[in-house]
């Protein structure tokens, strides 16, 4: 074999090699979204809320911007499962859309968390979250989030099997808003699940032990 064949040959093997080791690997996302803050990696900080602070939002009824869904069912919502199979999300047309969570009575919540999808990297736009004893949301709506760009005071987030831990600061109402307005990947909007973290209204809950807030997180998606 002659030097050149053999050079041909070594170029052929090296661009093969390098070609293969792209298609197998997992390159960082790059989102050319503004205000976006660092990806969450290794365990979220303990998030202390009042002790006997529970998830009001299982099982509770969801209503949302839309009267049908694409894809899945508005109860897969707060069903508890986090997983990100299909069958476990629901899907949203274009625009911006919302949920709501009527949770039956009066609380006080201190945390947020919201699964939108996490198989794979993205972002999802003007994210709010509101609380409210309005169902209309036409007065008294207590915005605890919002990254809507230019009149939004959150940074945008990537998506993670941890979920987004909104503090919603104690907000008073009886229904929690959510809204988004699609994502890096497509115009669809997508809930996996949203707990909300709280205590009803009539206890007092300003002399109260603080402890770390407590949930089930999913394993992270193979990758």
């Amino acid at each position: 074999m002659g030097k050149g064949v053999l050079n041909l040959t070594i170029c052929a093997v090296l661009l093969f090699l390098s070609i293969g080791g792209r298609l197998h690997s997992t390159p960082e996302p790059i989102f050319n979204v503004p205000n976006l803050e660092p990806k969450l990696t290794g365990k979220r900080p303990d998030f202390m809320v009042p002790a006997g602070t529970t998830n009001l939002a299982r099982g509770k009824k969801v209503i949302a911007s839309v009267s049908q869904p694409i894809a899945g069912s508005l109860d897969l919502v707060t069903d508890g499962d986090k997983a990100y199979d299909e069958g476990s999300w629901v899907e949203l047309g274009e625009g911006r859309q919302w949920i709501q969570i009527d949770l039956e009575q009066v609380a006080n919540v201190y945390a947020i968390l919201v699964w939108h999808y996490y198989l794979r990297d993205r972002v999802y736009f003007e994210v709010a979250a509101q609380v409210s004893n309005d169902s209309a949301f036409k007065e008294g709506a207590i915005t605890v989030f919002d990254n809507t760009e230019g009149t939004g005071k959150d940074r945008c987030y990537i998506e993670t099997y941890q979920g987004k831990l909104i503090d919603a600061k104690g907000a008073k109402g009886r229904y929690v808003r959510l809204y988004s307005n699609g994502n890096t990947d497509n115009k669809m909007n997508h809930y996996i699940e949203v707990e909300v973290f709280g205590k009803l209204a009539v206890s007092n809950s300003l002399n109260d032990k603080m402890v770390p807030l407590k949930t089930d997180i999913p394993r992270p998606p193979f990758r």
